[in-house]
């Protein structure tokens, strides 16, 4: 297990008075910093004779998979069939029957101390999930974030599923805001979580913080081998609050990150990267910072969950209430973002592939901030080209 210290976070009412704003883009009392538009190209491509997908792209949504969850948030598609879904304020896992729609919690995590945007947040599940049953969640304490992994035995009664959580990574720091939360094994096999900056800008630039940071870890914990920056996990710096991480066709990573009050990303992610935050919002053209494949103002985006499917990258809205989606050639956009089910289910905060054409998508009306609708939250399957 690794274990790192905490760096301490400031305190709500000194996150408002420096005009930091919240996951879904909602700048401040006291507003926030505006930067310029910038239009300089991302990072490099890749092979120029990779195919390129269409500019324009379709979505359809097939049926509605689940209604009535609470403040949903993670998403971990079981292997043998069903939908895991964490509760960020209710601190649970339940299972969702993708066929029927029918509900079964699985048990409250321990520990879990849900606050702001804080809470159980990402779930996943272990690498060798068909001899293990692993879970792994990354949840809010009361005095970190952190990564957790629990035995799920079905055989069990319902409410009594999940075993005592082990803890895997610890230290990570916890915020009323700017959590981070995703978390995905990657095709290496390794263990990534997106962090976020807690409301503490400084900590983005600092590689001896955990926050704002893309981590790389082992599944027990321990920094992956091959990391950029020697016994650590820190696999990229300089972002502000990471909730969305996916993979192409090729492994290349994607994620997406929350701006300020003037520029949502989409980022590829070398190891190693600095994406500038706190001195770049958006595209810098500079050299000194990785710039973003994608970028939106944050009134359309405030960006979670990403998914790869179709060639395209899909990437989540919650205060932009819509889904986007960004097609690829390499590690560059092929043709502008597209955006699509704009302000019909409200805010969306988790996608997933499915297999093929089709996604996942889960709403995020009932966490404190949406138009809460009859049937909230939802987990809808879409089609998608």
């Amino acid at each position: 297990m690794r274990r790192r210290p905490v760096t301490a976070v400031l305190a709500a009412a000194l996150l408002l008075s420096a005009g930091c704003s919240s996951d879904d883009g909602e700048p401040s009392a006291a507003g926030g910093r505006a930067s310029p538009s910038r239009t300089t190209a991302g990072p490099s491509s890749g092979p120029a004779a990779e195919e390129t997908p269409p500019a324009k792209g379709s979505v359809k949504v097939v049926r509605t998979v689940a209604t009535g969850l609470r403040s949903p948030w993670g998403l971990a598609p079981l292997p043998d069939g069903g939908l895991l879904v964490s509760s960020r304020d209710g601190a649970t896992i339940t299972r969702v029957d993708e066929r029927t729609g029918r509900t079964t919690e699985l048990g409250e995590v321990p520990g879990v101390s849900p606050a702001g945007e804080g809470g159980l947040l990402g779930i996943a599940l272990s690498p060798d999930y068909a001899s293990d049953h692993m879970v792994y969640a990354y949840f809010t304490s009361a005095s970190d974030n952190r990564i957790v992994r629990m035995l799920y035995d079905a055989e069990k009664p319902p409410g009594e599923q999940l075993g005592a959580p082990d803890t895997v990574f610890k230290g990570i720091p916890k915020g009323v805001i700017h959590n981070g939360g995703r978390i995905a094994f990657g095709p290496d096999g390794m263990l990534y979580a997106g962090t976020g900056e807690s409301g503490e800008r400084g900590l983005s630039q600092d590689k001896e913080s955990l926050g704002g940071k893309i981590l790389r870890m082992t599944p027990e914990g321990e920094p992956a081998p091959g990391n950029p920056f020697p016994d650590s996990p820190v696999y990229s710096y300089g972002h502000r609050n990471v909730q969305g991480l996916a993979w192409d066709g090729r492994q290349r990573l994607f994620a997406s990150e929350f701006g300020q009050d003037t520029w949502d990303e989409l980022n590829a992610i070398e190891p190693g990267g600095n994406y500038g935050w706190p001195e770049a919002e958006g595209r810098s053209g500079g050299s000194a910072f990785l710039d973003p494949v994608a970028q939106w103002s944050t009134d359309e985006a405030s960006p979670s969950g990403v998914a790869f499917a179709e060639g395209s990258v899909w990437m989540a809205g919650l205060r932009g209430e819509r889904l986007w989606r960004v097609p690829l050639r390499g590690t560059r956009a092929a043709a502008g973002p597209q955006a699509f089910l704009t302000g019909e289910y409200g805010r969306l905060r988790t996608v997933v592939a499915a297999g093929g054409d089709r996604l996942w998508l889960v709403t995020s009306d009932t966490d404190g901030r949406g138009d809460v609708k009859d049937a909230d939250d939802r987990i809808l399957e879409l089609k998608v080209t």
